[in-house]
């Protein structure tokens, strides 16, 4: 059905025939239900109110490339960079076919439901419904998980960089605006979004060089996503008397989050092992 050969550090995954596309497009659509039930071990994932630190660089397996075959449509030859995981061919043949199953979700979940929002505020949009039914969405879920206990850290004000954040916080604040009372819940508001990517491209075959994810506050982004609308394009679940007052509210602070805690997330997130599935 499938097969792996390595050359120059890259694994190509040849689907060859229509049978494997549809299992994979089946297998992603029904692995999930059985881990909904799954603990947060099971996944993981650290237990609420663990500290999430810092990471080391790290290269996950990667889907760079693929090829296509007008003559049969359904079938793909996939580049594969093992990374820097010195995995085993059969380690690396299983996470292949788990970023193979990410990219068939991709395509059959409608682009503007491809979001997670882990928030107990916003009960109600958590996860799209066709993106809940996937590994893809699942996982998504995961990381916004490890955002949200990163973040948690890198304010603690007994860390380094906490207590850094926190002192120039209520001292601009009471400088400032001449409020010392911050709102505590606006500051774990932090999301994560495609920024760019360079793509070579020759005959039949697509290669992506390079990706990088940006990372935001939500006043931040709720103001792209209202850009985006009044330029004729949809922004997920933007709500504008909703950016009126996150603006408002964070205003003391925003500055100081930039500056001190969003460049040490967005590191994170494009190099780091915590956000490697990403």
């Amino acid at each position: 059905m499938s097969r792996f050969r390595k050359q120059n550090n890259c694994f190509i995954h040849r689907c060859l025939s229509g049978a494997m596309a549809s299992f994979l497009s089946i297998s992603l659509i029904l692995a999930p239900s059985a881990g909904y039930g799954q603990s947060v071990p099971l996944l993981n994932l650290p237990v609420p109110g663990t500290m999430v630190n810092l990471s080391p660089s790290f290269v996950p397996v990667l889907l760079k490339g693929m090829t296509i075959h007008p003559e049969n449509p359904l079938r793909f030859d996939f580049i594969v960079d093992s990374g820097n995981t010195d995995f085993a061919e059969t380690k690396v043949k299983e996470e292949s076919e788990k970023l193979i199953k990410y990219f068939l979700a991709s395509l059959t979940v409608p682009k503007d439901d491809l979001w997670v929002n882990l928030s107990p505020y916003e009960k109600n949009r958590i996860i799209p419904d066709a993106l809940g039914k996937t590994e893809l969405g699942r996982d998504m879920l995961a990381q916004d998980y490890i955002l949200k206990q990163l973040t948690a850290t890198l304010m603690y004000p007994e860390n380094e960089l906490g207590a850094k954040f926190w002192e120039r916080v209520y001292s601009q604040a009471q400088e400032k605006y001449g409020i010392t009372d911050i709102p505590m819940d606006t500051f774990n508001k932090v999301w994560i979004l495609p920024e760019s990517a360079t793509i070579y491209e020759k005959d039949k075959t697509v290669y992506v060089v390079e990706g990088k994810l940006k990372v935001m506050l939500e006043e931040d982004y709720l103001a792209r996503s209202s850009s985006l609308i009044a330029h004729g394009e949809k922004g997920p679940h933007v709500d504008s008397q909703e950016l009126t007052a996150k603006s408002q509210e964070l205003k003391p602070v925003t500055s100081i989050i930039r500056e001190i805690i969003i460049p040490e997330i967005e590191k994170e997130v494009n190099e780091g092992k915590n956000f490697a599935p990403l």
